[in-house]
């Protein structure tokens, strides 16, 4: 299958990557429809840096960053994702105009998301991750972490489907860099077929890379493309990336050299 892509736009002063460089919600908007140009399919906006050690943002703080976006690229024909971990966040994006929710807790982290996600008739991005933001690269240990990651995804698209999510709504993420040391990293990637379907996978500019390469974090497109034709090689139905115009060529080029993949789920 040939992935489709989302690109990541991140409102936040911290986050690891692009944390600051949009400075206002026009900035943001501006860089959301250079990505649909480029070739994402949908703009995944962020107001709550999840990296390691990060700490939550207000709720309001975090309403703030993101709406006038979600809101801005909606109006112009935009297909937007909202990345929280809370349901008031989610329920006003969906308002604002999200078309699918991305919850990098898989709706563990709000009582009320699941709710909202029921009520609500778009996708949802559903993400493993040991411990929180702050705490989940404290020593994270598994005995098997394919089998405990493949678990844990199971049991949440279970909980949904009973909350009253139809399960063709749920994607998976087994959440790269979440929780994990790079061996474990690389046990999921070398591994995707055995955590179920479909599957988004989030890699781009990640320390796995700088830790396989040396590369700091915005020297790692070469890692990045390369993880992404992996993870379509290996049936992915989404990479999430920051750099969508250099995604899309690459996974262009790789189509055209396996012309009996099917097209983008």
């Amino acid at each position: 299958m040939i992935p489709k892509i989302m690109g990541i736009l991140n409102v936040t002063p911290d986050s690891f990557s692009d944390g600051g460089r949009h400075r206002s919600p026009t900035d943001a908007i501006d860089a959301g429809l250079r990505m649909v140009e480029a070739g994402a399919a949908i703009i995944d906006v962020g107001g709550e840096s999840t990296r390691p050690g990060a700490r939550a943002v207000p709720v309001d703080e975090e309403l703030r960053r993101v709406i006038p976006v979600v809101e801005g690229l909606a109006r112009r024909g935009v297909c937007v994702s909202i990345d929280t971990r809370k349901a008031r966040v989610m329920a006003e994006a969906l308002a604002a105009g999200a078309m699918m929710l991305n919850d990098v807790s898989a709706l563990t982290h709000d009582p009320d998301s699941l709710g909202v996600a029921a009520a609500s008739d778009v996708p949802v991005v559903l993400m493993h991750m040991r411990g929180t933001p702050e705490t989940m690269q404290e020593a994270p240990a598994y005995a098997d972490v394919v089998a405990e990651v493949r678990a844990f995804l199971d049991a949440r698209v279970a909980a949904c489907v009973a909350a009253g999510i139809a399960e063709a709504r749920l994607i998976r993420d087994p959440g790269i860099g979440f929780g994990k040391t790079l061996d474990h990293n690389l046990a999921l990637l070398c591994n995707l077929p055995a955590l179920g379907t479909p599957l988004l996978i989030g890699a781009s500019r990640k320390a796995l890379i700088g830790r396989l390469t040396g590369a700091d974090v915005h020297s790692r497109l070469p890692g990045s493309l390369a993880l992404a034709l992996h993870a379509a090689r290996h049936g992915a139905a989404w990479v999430r990336v920051h750099d969508v115009a250099e995604t899309a060529q690459a996974l262009a080029v790789w189509a055209a050299c396996n012309p009996d993949l099917p097209p983008p789920g």
